[in-house]
């Protein structure tokens, strides 16, 4: 059962599990090292309409709590989705990653509230390479990496502009082959904060898993290939509310439960060690970026 106070970024939870498979979805699994890789693609406008998500390609890597990980499973995670960057971006943009390539990596959020500030804090871990080029060719030619260039918009509340406003003017001005978008979004259950790393080759709209749609972040918006990777770190109270009832076997809210839970009057829960988990997200996914486009910056 599907309702409107269902929020989540998550393209694997708002595939519907109870009627099979979903005509215009294709979805498979596989297993790489310690970790299990579900793949959701989105083939129609109908199926879209029906998920809510944007036709394309959603890759989950299901990795238990980062926090709680061992150092060797933690290089494992990064190493793994360093190569499922480097596959969606080449399939993206046609084109090789190599140190003629080149990728914006916007880390989206409000670096000053935790939760959301992954996007910030795995830039803070990142070296950027782009300069290099012209400023220092022998030295970017002896990396072997990629050229990055990076970019921390903040939110509208601290800058003024929309997010993809200040991306869009930088793409316009120096276009990327790519950009990725790094931001925390929405999950449905409890059970997946900071459990979970979704990658998707359909961009992002910043604050759409919780409610608070901004200016897009996409192909069509940029002019360029975007992908996006998050880490779910919150969840709206409706929607725990309503995966709780749904988990326990309680059947569709009655109307003025369902009022309640569609009024808007919303607030978002992470966990007590937020400030720990999110620095252990930084940390890992600022490691798979580096392997995938630093070149010897990695080592």
């Amino acid at each position: 059962m599907e309702a409107q106070y269902w929020q989540s970024d998550l393209a694997k939870e708002c595939v519907p599990k109870e009627n099979g498979r979903l005509q215009g979805v294709e979805q498979s699994t596989r297993k790489s090292g310690d970790f299990l890789l579900d793949t959701v693609k989105i083939c129609t406008g109908e199926a879209a309409a029906k998920i809510g998500k944007p036709v394309g390609n959603y890759l989950t890597v299901e990795c238990g709590r980062i926090d709680l990980l061992g150092d060797g499973e933690r290089e494992q995670l990064a190493r793994i989705l360093c190569g499922e960057l480097r596959g969606f971006a080449e399939k993206c943009c046609k084109k090789r990653v190599d140190p003629s390539f080149s990728v914006l990596l916007v880390g989206l959020g409000n670096a000053s509230l935790t939760a959301d500030a992954i996007g910030p804090f795995t830039l803070r871990r990142l070296n950027a390479t782009a300069h290099l080029q012209t400023q220092d060719p022998a030295l970017y030619e002896a990396l072997g990496c990629s050229s990055v260039a990076m970019l921390a918009p903040g939110v509208l509340g601290q800058s003024g502009i929309e997010a993809g406003k200040i991306v869009g003017s930088v793409v316009k001005e120096s276009p990327p082959d790519l950009v990725i978008a790094i931001d925390a979004l929405a999950a449905r259950d409890l059970e997946r904060l900071a459990t979970t790393v979704q990658l998707s080759d359909v961009g992002i709209i910043p604050g759409s898993g919780v409610g608070n749609h901004r200016w897009e972040l996409t192909e069509k918006s940029l002019g360029v290939p975007v992908l996006a990777l998050g880490v779910p770190t919150v969840v709206a109270t409706s929607t725990l509310v309503w995966h709780t009832l749904a988990k326990a076997g309680i059947g569709e809210p009655d109307e003025r439960l369902q009022a309640v839970l569609n009024s808007g009057n919303d607030f978002f829960v992470s966990l007590k060690e937020c400030d720990l988990v999110t620095e252990q997200i930084a940390a890992v996914l600022s490691r798979a970026f580096s392997l995938a486009f630093l070149g010897s910056l990695a080592e």
